[in-house]
């Protein structure tokens, strides 16, 4: 395991929508994705499949996505986070590695993304974007 965070790829951006179908038809009959999954109209997340990483689509007035605030628009958010693979680290590791840097991280927890279930964490960036890092193995 290694002493530092090491990125490996981009796992899944988080798109967030009030035209799911019009998004759907565009990354797949566009833009050549796939429907990977499809949660209840409740939770309001689709999974598209783009190569080896995850685009997950939120419906704005969905359980997961008035957790996000507004509906996009030109001068809103519709990106809700976007996630990094990393290598694997031991946990304790990660927390000194954000105590040092003044980074509040919250919990870990086991989430899906483009490899199947693992831990993950969720960091903001100096811009308050929300950043998830998942480990594909191990330790987040």
């Amino acid at each position: 395991m290694s002493s530092k965070i090491t990125p490996l790829c981009i796992d899944h951006v988080v798109l967030r929508t009030t035209q799911l179908q019009k998004m759907i038809d565009f990354y797949c009959d566009v833009l050549g994705c796939s429907i990977e999954s499809q949660a209840s109209a409740k939770f309001g997340l689709t999974q598209l499949r783009a190569g080896s990483s995850l685009i997950d689509l939120v419906v704005v007035d969905s359980e997961i996505g008035r957790l996000g605030g507004e509906a996009p628009g030109r001068y809103g958010n519709n990106m809700d986070h976007f996630c990094l693979q990393i290598a694997p680290v031991e946990e304790e590791t990660l927390k000194l590695i954000f105590e040092n840097a003044g980074v509040a991280a919250g919990e870990i927890q086991t989430r899906n993304g483009a490899e199947g279930f693992g831990p993950s964490l969720y960091i903001r960036d100096p811009d308050s974007n929300q950043v998830e890092l998942r480990s594909r193995l191990g330790s987040a």
